[in-house]
This record gives structure tokens, sequence and C-alpha cells, in this order.
């Protein structure tokens, strides 16, 4: 039998927008890619590029995308963008000791241990989870490895961690007793 598809949209909370102006942002390119269109005419070229930015001290990442005819102006669309869509993330001093899975068609999942970024998956969570300032993480993505996926899987695994007060709030009990 087989996992049932799950739709995580739902479980997140209506965010407020966080000013980026406050923060000291530092952004990171995770995958470019090249983009050729056969036309009449000929062949267009354009690029894209996925862009995970963070402030480590705030606990806040966002990921934009953009795409441009030149190679410089995606950043700064992806960087814009970005912006637009920043989180804030719940996690612990050192650690996150918690394991968090993502919907089948956003397949991710993040558990404790040490940071280990070797592959390309992993470079892509370590983007995000570098960015949101988590020192001691180790990660491993389930399903589709495209790096659009892998990031919006780690930042919805991310999203769906709580802090201690919250959860204590949910069981109706007091935070020492946790």
């Amino acid at each position: 039998m087989g996992r049932g598809k799950r739709d995580w949209s739902s479980n997140r909370a209506i965010v407020k927008r966080i000013d980026p102006a406050s923060l000291n942002l530092k952004e990171q390119v995770v995958a470019i890619n090249r983009v050729t269109k056969v036309v009449k005419g000929g062949k267009n070229l354009s690029f894209s590029a996925l862009i995970v930015i963070g402030d480590p001290a705030a606990k806040v990442v966002g990921y934009g995308v953009g795409k441009a005819k030149e190679v410089p102006r995606p950043f700064r669309k992806g960087i814009e963008a970005a912006k637009k869509n920043l989180r804030r993330v719940h996690v612990l001093e050192t650690t996150s000791r918690t394991r968090c899975w993502a919907n089948s068609q956003l397949p991710g999942a993040v558990e404790a241990g040490a940071p280990r970024h070797r592959s390309d998956r992993r470079r892509r969570r370590g983007a995000v989870i570098t960015a949101c300032g988590v020192p001691n993480v180790l990660t491993k993505s389930i399903g589709r490895r495209n790096p659009h996926n892998v990031v919006k899987a780690t930042i919805v695994a991310l999203e769906s961690l709580r802090d201690r007060a919250a959860v204590a709030e949910l069981r109706g009990i007091a935070v020492e007793k946790l």
C-alpha cells in the first residue's frame, strides 16, 4: 500500500509579511538554467535563476525565481522575489531535533545530525538551512531531485517546525513540563 498524497498547504498559517529592510540578508544562487526556445527566426535564449536569501540571526529564509534574456537580470529579479517570500523559522539554538515530511509533490525531510553538503541536493537544502541559521542538521530528500522542489520542500519542512510555547499551548500544559 503506497503513501497517499498529503496536502500541506492547508497547514500553513497566514504569514505576516516580513520587512526585508530591517534584516541582514545574505543571498545564495542555488541553480542557474539556460533555456533555448526554437522559433521561426532562429533561437531565443533566456536565463532563469533560483535564489535563496536569509538572515541567520533572525531565523528568516525565502526563495525566489528570476527570468530574463540577459545573464545579470535574473539574479536581481530572483532576489526581489525572494524578499517578498520571506518566512520565519522556529529552531532550537543548536540542532533541529525533528523530522518533517512534505507532501509527495514537494518531497523532503529535515532530521537532526551533523551538517553534510556533498551532493547537489544536499547543496540545495544546505543553502536553505544555512540561510535560516540552522548550524547542525542532517537532511534527507525523498522523491524528485529538481532544485525548485528540493528548495520548496525544505522550506515547507522548516515552516512546519513549532517552538516550545506553541506546542505547550496546543497540549494545554506548561512549557516547563515539555
